[in-house]
Parts: C-alpha cells; sequence; structure tokens
C-alpha cells in the first residue's frame, strides 16, 4: 500500500475536545474524524484497525460453535415496554417516530430482538443450547458525549445471546464465553483484569467484566492486595464495620434549628460535627413507581445498584421533590430514619447501624435531630452493604488490603437467568412435556473500545505503538529521497517482497522532509520501520527500527526482507 494512494489525513495538532490521549491519537494520526457529538467516521488506518479487532472476536467466537447473525438495529419500541427497560434506560435510549405515527427505539443492545427471534421458533428442549452473536453498531443517546469513542452515542459492539434448557447448560457456555474472552484480549496485545461486576439495566443474576487498567478509564477497579478478589465499584463488597466500644452514655434526640443547612459540609460546620457521624437519608423511586429508602453515613457515598438490589427493585432514580415532601413531611435535605412517614422500603447501610449519637435530618424544615441511636430510635430491618467501597476498607473476602485503580470496560458476561424469556413467552417443553422458560446468557464487547484501550495503553511523547496484531500495517518504508532512483527502486522492491510475503507493508512514498516521514511514521504506530535513504544503500545497507526501541539495526535489503517476515504477526 502506498501513502499518496491511502487517505491518511495526520495533524500535528490537538484536537480542543479531545481529552484523553486515545482521543487526541485517533484524531491526529488519520484514524478517525468526528462528525458530530459523539459520532466518528473511520479513516482507512482506522477501520483496518477495527477489521482486526473484529477477524479475532470473530474466529475466537466461531471456535465456541457460537453461530453469527445480524439482527436490525431499528427496532419496535413495544418490544421494549413489554420488558420495561424503555424506563431502565430512560433518557439514554434513542427513540424515533416512524411516519405511521410507530415509536421505535436504535438499538443500545438486543436482547429483546433476539429473544422475540428465537421465541418464534422454540418448541423443545432438544433444540438447546444455543448461541447466537452478530457484530453491528449501537445507539446511545449520551447526554454529554466525551472522551471519543469511550462514550459516544454510536459505537460498535459484539453482542452474542445463549439459550438453555438448564443453569448446568448456561454454566458451561458462560465458561466458554468466559475463556473466549481472555483469549480474544490476549490476541488484542491488552493487559486486562476480569472483575465481578453489577449487571445494570441488563439485568441478570451474575457478570464479570473485562477491565483494561488505565488512568483514562472512566470505572474504578478494586483489587485485594492478598487475595485473588476483584469487582468495580458498583460490585465491590463493603464488609460490616467491626465492633465498636459502646459509649457509656446514649444521648436522647434532640431537635436543633438548623437553617438553610441542607448539605453535609453545611450541618458539620453548623453543628460542630463531622461526617461520619451523620447519616443521610436518601430517597429514591423505582421504576414500578415504589419508594425506596436508603440510610448510609454521612461520609459514605450510596451505592444505587446496591440499593435497588437489597430493596428487591429493578432501577431506581432519585425521588422528586413534592415525593420527598409527602414521606418526609419537610423540604428536601431535611428528611430523618426517625419517624418518616408513609409507605416505603427503608435499608440501612451496616455502617449506619454501628453508629451512636448520630445527627439526622429531623422531617422538619430548617432542622436536624442530635443524639440519634440505631435500633433504639428506628427500626434496623432491611440491613444491607449498599455503599461504595473506599480505601480504608479492608477485602470482604480475606479481609486484606484493597487498592483502587481506573480502567476501561472492554466485555461483560452476564448469566441473565429468565427475565426476558418469561416476557417475550421464550418458552420450551422439557423432558417432561412441561413448559419453561429458557435460560439466557449475555456476552458484549466492545469493538472500538479495545482500540482506544490499545493506544490508552500504548503510545509515547511521539505518537501510538500498537501491539502488532491489530496494527494497520506491521512494517512502513521510508525512502528518504524520491529523487533518487535507487533509492526509490529499492524501497519499492522491499514492499513488493513484503508484500508478496503476505506482510502488510505501507511504502511512504511522498516527497517530503525526512524528518516529517519518521513523525508520521511514529505517530500512527507501526510496529517497525524501514529506512531507504542515499548514503546507507551506499554502504550497502537499509536501517531497521522497532517502534519501540531506540536502536537501529543496518541489515542489507534481503535481510531487512527476511527479518520482517519473521518479526511480523
Amino acid at each position: 500500500m502506498r501513502w499518496t494512494q491511502t487517505w491518511i489525513p495526520t495533524t500535528k495538532e490537538i484536537p480542543a475536545d479531545a481529552e484523553i490521549i486515545s482521543h487526541q491519537l485517533m484524531i491526529r494520526a488519520g484514524l478517525m474524524k468526528k462528525l458530530a457529538s459523539g459520532t466518528y467516521t473511520y479513516l482507512p488506518l482506522g477501520l483496518r484497525v477495527l477489521e482486526k479487532i473484529t477477524a479475532i472476536v470473530r474466529e475466537e467466537m466461531n471456535r465456541t460453535g457460537a453461530q453469527e447473525i445480524l439482527m436490525p438495529a431499528l427496532q419496535p419500541y413495544d418490544l421494549w415496554k413489554k420488558t420495561g427497560r424503555n424506563q431502565d434506560y430512560g433518557e439514554n435510549l434513542m427513540v424515533l417516530t416512524d411516519r405511521h405515527g410507530r415509536k421505535n427505539v436504535l438499538g443500545p443492545t438486543h436482547e429483546e430482538v433476539v429473544t422475540s427471534l428465537v421465541a418464534d421458533h422454540l418448541s423443545s428442549y432438544k433444540q438447546l443450547p444455543t448461541n447466537l452473536y452478530q457484530i453491528q453498531i449501537k445507539f446511545r443517546d449520551e447526554y454529554r458525549p466525551r472522551f471519543g469513542v469511550l462514550r459516544s452515542r454510536e459505537f460498535l459492539m459484539k453482542d452474542a445471546y445463549s439459550f438453555h434448557a438448564s443453569l448446568e447448560s448456561l454454566e458451561e457456555t458462560y465458561q466458554a464465553m468466559y475463556d473466549a474472552y481472555c483469549r480474544i484480549f490476549s490476541r488484542c496485545g491488552l493487559d486486562y483484569v476480569v472483575v465481578e461486576a453489577e449487571s445494570g439495566p441488563i439485568g441478570g443474576a451474575a457478570s464479570h467484566e473485562f477491565m483494561i487498567p488505565t488512568q483514562a478509564g472512566e470505572d474504578t477497579i478494586v483489587r485485594c492486595r492478598d487475595c485473588d478478589y476483584a469487582a468495580n465499584l458498583e460490585r465491590a463488597e463493603c464488609p460490616p464495620p467491626a465492633e465498636t466500644p459502646t459509649k457509656d452514655t446514649l444521648e436522647q434526640p434532640e431537635d436543633v434549628h438548623t437553617p438553610k443547612a441542607t448539605t453535609i459540609e453545611a450541618v458539620c460546620k453548623f453543628l460542630n460535627t463531622q461526617p461520619h457521624q451523620m447519616i443521610k437519608t436518601l430517597i429514591f423511586r423505582s421504576g414500578g413507581g415504589e419508594v425506596v429508602i436508603g440510610l448510609v453515613r454521612g461520609d459514605h457515598e450510596l451505592n444505587e445498584s446496591k440499593l435497588a438490589a437489597a430493596a428487591g427493585v429493578d432501577a431506581i432514580e432519585m425521588a422528586d421533590e413534592e415525593t420527598v415532601i409527602e414521606l418526609s413531611g419537610a423540604a428536601v435535605g431535611f428528611a430523618g430514619p426517625r419517624g418518616i412517614k408513609g409507605k416505603a422500603k427503608i435499608v440501612t447501610d451496616h455502617a449506619v447501624a454501628a453508629m451512636q449519637n448520630a445527627v439526622s435530618g429531623a422531617n422538619r424544615t430548617d432542622y436536624h435531630t442530635r443524639g440519634i441511636n440505631p435500633g433504639r430510635d428506628f427500626p434496623l430491618d432491611g440491613l444491607a452493604d449498599i455503599r461504595n467501597a473506599l480505601p480504608a476498607d479492608r477485602c470482604a473476602r480475606c479481609g486484606g488490603e484493597l487498592a483502587f485503580s481506573r480502567g476501561i470496560e472492554v466485555g461483560h458476561v452476564f448469566k441473565l437467568g429468565t427475565k426476558y424469556s418469561e416476557k417475550l413467552n421464550a418458552l420450551f417443553l422439557d423432558e417432561n412435556g412441561k413448559r419453561q422458560p429458557a435460560i439466557m446468557g449475555c456476552y458484549g464487547i466492545g469493538i472500538n473500545r479495545i482500540m482506544a484501550s490499545a493506544i490508552e495503553t500504548g503510545h509515547d511523547a511521539d505518537g501510538i505503538i500498537w501491539p502488532g496484531a491489530i496494527a494497520p500495517f506491521h512494517v512502513i518504508v521510508l525512502p528518504l529521497n524520491m529523487d533518487s532512483p535507487e533509492v526509490v527502486s529499492t524501497a519499492e522492491h522491499i514492499h513488493d517482497e513484503l508484500e508478496s510475503k503476505g506482510i502488510e507493508v505501507l511504502l511512504d512514498d511522498r516527497s517530503a522532509r525526512a524528518g516529517f516521514k519518521f513523525k508520521d511514521a511514529d505517530l500512527i504506530g507501526i510496529p517497525w520501520r524501514v529506512v531507504v535513504g542515499d548514503k546507507g544503500l551506499k554502504a550497502g545497507h537499509v536501517e531497521l527500527k522497532s517502534r519501540t526501541q531506540k536502536d537501529i539495526r543496518k541489515l542489507s535489503p534481503h535481510d531487512v526482507i527476511s527479518h520482517c517476515a519473521t518479526q511480523s504477526p
């Protein structure tokens, strides 16, 4: 491939809206071009990388026996209403209405579509198990697209869905997918971490995320330094606090006037107390309209996923002002657990249960209550872990020290159970002739995210450093003097010979300065660089350099061809 015949619009300028290095380098190296907020056109180099990643994913999926299909991106909105996920996804769901007034969805995922497909053909346990996958563009109406392809409105995914007659069969396929994911990310040259995870709006009983540790990641990885426990922040377990000595005196509740003190910081300043001595009373509504209250310590952050699971609801969101006033009898910011009104599911974090003489809202506008003691002043029904882990916490499994780091999610595997098959009638007759819902699994990989993660973990001040397996080309040949027939013919000979051996090679045949070509070669990150110059040819050699090393080797044109042929993937 010749540079002059390939569209590679490199630039030295850093895009103003590119906050992370992968976004910057994908634009600067001419891999993609922004069309609008959260949408990108992939240019020849970027598409080559995506195609290589896709080929690895497809090979490993086929190796497991999964069958590839292609489902519509445009989905009937009514399907999402049947499963309730129109509420779970909320405003992130891209909804449009056609000329006939019918609402449709641009799919962020395809559980509804594939379950409906299987439901139309499934009748007997003899048809199971089956595992169907696709590689397709997905859509999400991000409020604030950012970080390039890590939070975009349009993205490329591999998603697979398995159907089973038994939990044992699901477990077998789940493990096969887990193992396939390990092979995929290893083949793509990524160092990954597998963590326990929440299923989020997709639902399901158990799941694991495949994370690439990097500071650019939006997710937090929690790992134990002493055992193999790892989880994302949403899932990380917080053990109950160790027993604390009982204070000699349990204070009696006392309401204190705290005008306009609606935040933890304001109350602490007003009452000369500390956040860890306060109880936060957070009020939510579930998708089904139920009111759920979470009680956490003032210095802790409530985990909505944990709270929803503890309360037995699918999803929650902060309650509106009217609900808060109706339930507490006070303005927002003054709710407390003592004497809360109305019907609500109350879940208390373990750390709150261990508090003594705490401060909380008084359920009176502009008042807080001192001397609150859990168990005496409000019941401790519904105890659960409903907060985010902190560096000061210990591992729930072994008591070891926890380490926190950032990471990019590139893959996720779920055990869905029967959530979708029950609602969409994907039923079969078992061995006893009894009708049963199929047990499902779901397995996703972010193709674009693999590309971005490879750049986030493989770059230097000069540009991208690609893993060989997904680099757009394996070798770049740089003739330094396009006016020299000998330089040009030697460079073309090396290019042609490598191509004949199946090596992906790019010939930079532009009439440009040597320094300009060197900078572009480093920017786009091709693993091997062959430089052909007048002085070297007079001495009988060309120069070979690895993108990851400073050393330059001087080899004959014949030897450099042999070397590149053996080093390329």
